[in-house]
């Protein structure tokens, strides 16, 4: 098997997302006390998220881009309150930032370091983790989102936009991800070969099981140590 290349989720494979996503919730709730309380007291945080699953559900077109359904229920929720200059951008701002204080997995940085010094690496993400603000951005030779892209994971359009920005062929590349239908299924619908990250130690049963099966990417790297030249 020739892999010249990875491509890597982000969100619950490099980090657990869902605590920085409650924490930004909770920031974007406290700006909203402090400086709309009435916007605070209609929607609180529950009601702002069932809200954004209304966006979402609404508006199918987006349903790749999360930070413009955010930016809607911004807009929804203070409109609703009789507010149509809604401080968008300052909110989004603050829930975004909020969103990229994430903690790593203990094996990540490490594993990320081995992995490229091996291969380049591309990021293929339907959420809107920031590289540059998590600090990770330089061991990444191309990042793609969903929102950017303008498609999301499992279309295959995103995986072969990685491949065309990586310059090689899907074939050559190594998916890794968490979401068995996002990323592996996704992956190996677009010819890539594909390697699921299973840090709960489930049971795989999503058809044709994945090229490869690792717990953490720690054995990620063990295995392109071994199995990978080194190659630019």
């Amino acid at each position: 098997m020739l892999i010249r290349a990875v491509s890597l989720d982000l969100d619950d494979t490099l980090w657990p997302v869902l605590p920085a996503l409650i924490e930004a919730e909770h920031c974007a709730d406290r700006w909203l006390k402090e400086h709309h309380p009435a916007v605070a007291s209609a929607w609180p945080i529950q009601a702002m998220r069932e809200l954004r699953e209304k966006i979402s559900s609404d508006y199918p077109h987006l349903a790749h881009d999360f930070s413009e359904q955010r930016r809607l229920t911004i807009r929804h929720a203070f409109a609703t309150c009789g507010i149509e200059d809604a401080p968008v951008e300052e909110l989004w701002r603050i829930y975004y930032v909020a969103r990229n204080n994430v903690e790593l997995y203990p094996d990540s940085l490490a594993a990320l370091e081995r992995i490229a010094a091996k291969v380049p690496i591309a990021s293929v993400s339907n959420g809107n983790a920031d590289l540059e603000m998590i600090g990770l951005h330089h061991l990444f030779k191309a990042r793609l989102s969903a929102g950017r892209v303008g498609f999301a994971k499992p279309d295959p359009k995103i995986f072969l936009a990685a491949a065309h920005e990586l310059g090689v062929s899907p074939a050559e590349i190594l998916h890794v991800g968490d979401d068995p239908l996002l990323d592996v299924v996704g992956a190996r619908e677009a010819g890539l070969r594909t390697v699921w990250l299973n840090r709960t130690g489930e049971r795989w049963s999503h058809g044709p099981t994945p090229d490869f099966e690792f717990a953490d990417m720690t054995a990620l790297a063990d295995w392109i140590d071994n199995s990978v030249d080194a190659r630019r």
